[in-house]
Order: structure tokens, then C-alpha cells, then sequence
């Protein structure tokens, strides 16, 4: 079952069991999806549902930090609600420890030896951004450099 369809049956789900907040959640990523299919006429497959769904969850981040800051809590654990349901139909993320090493073997691959080479490894991890942020990607890769 592809990623766009999984989402489209759990929006079904949660209106049976009155779960108005993951389906209005739910409903955004849809929306999201179909906006994109309509400017671009095209049929979104799992790539794209997966470009779309990391947008969203770094957005929720962003909303997140910024009501932390406010002292705005109940909006910050709405987005939080919403951001680990978006997480929910990400691929399971790399712990630091595989994170580390994946970027280790790149380093050692790229012959990278100094921050200088930075560009080229970045280049070179791109392959990563499903299964860890690009954030958590440049501090590994400059903390190894260094």
C-alpha cells in the first residue's frame, strides 16, 4: 500500500472513531498532496508523499520551538501530536550511533580529511536525508571533520 493510500485509510479510520484530531491532521497532509498533484499534474508517488511529509515535520519543528519559546504549551503540544503522527509514516530514523558510522564510511570514501571538505561530503549524503534530518546530518559530518 503506498504512503498516499495508508494516509487516505487512516483518515477513514479516525472519522469512524470520532478521532477529530488525527484526522484533521490527517486531512492537512492530504491537502498538502493534492495541491501538489493539481500544480504539477502529476500522480504523487512514495517519493514525493515522503518530500511532502518531511516538509510538514520540519514545519511542525518549527512551530514547535517558536510556541516553546512564547510559552504558548497547548499550541506547542498540538504540533507535537502532529509532528509524531506525521513521524509515524516517515522511515524509522538513524540513531545517532548508525548515523555516526554511516557518515564515517562517506568521510573515509570522499578521502575528506578537514572541514574544507565539507561540500563533498554533504554531496555525498544526500542518500541519508530519508532516515535522518538534514541538521542532524551537517553537525555529525562537522563533528567528524573536526
Amino acid at each position: 500500500m503506498s504512503l498516499k493510500a495508508k494516509i487516505l485509510e487512516d483518515i477513514k479510520q479516525a472519522m469512524i472513531s470520532k478521532d477529530a484530531q488525527k484526522r484533521d491532521a490527517l486531512r492537512m497532509i492530504s491537502a498538502n498532496i493534492k495541491q501538489l498533484e493539481v500544480d504539477q499534474r502529476i500522480e504523487a508517488d512514495d517519493a514525493i508523499v515522503l518530500g511532502i511529509l518531511k516538509t510538514a515535520a520540519k514545519q511542525r519543528q518549527d512551530a514547535i520551538d517558536s510556541y516553546k519559546k512564547a510559552d504558548r504549551l497547548d499550541l506547542a503540544s498540538k504540533e507535537e501530536y502532529e509532528l509524531k503522527l506525521i513521524e509515524s509514516y516517515m522511515p524509522t530514523q538513524l540513531s545517532d550511533d548508525e548515523l555516526k558510522a554511516k557518515i564515517s564510511e562517506i568521510i573515509k570514501k570522499v578521502g575528506a580529511s578537514s572541514l574544507k571538505d565539507l561540500g563533498n561530503v554533504m554531496k555525498e549524503t544526500k542518500a541519508l536525508s530519508d532516515v535522518a534530518s538534514g541538521k542532524r546530518i551537517s553537525e555529525c559530518v562537522k563533528s567528524l571533520l573536526q
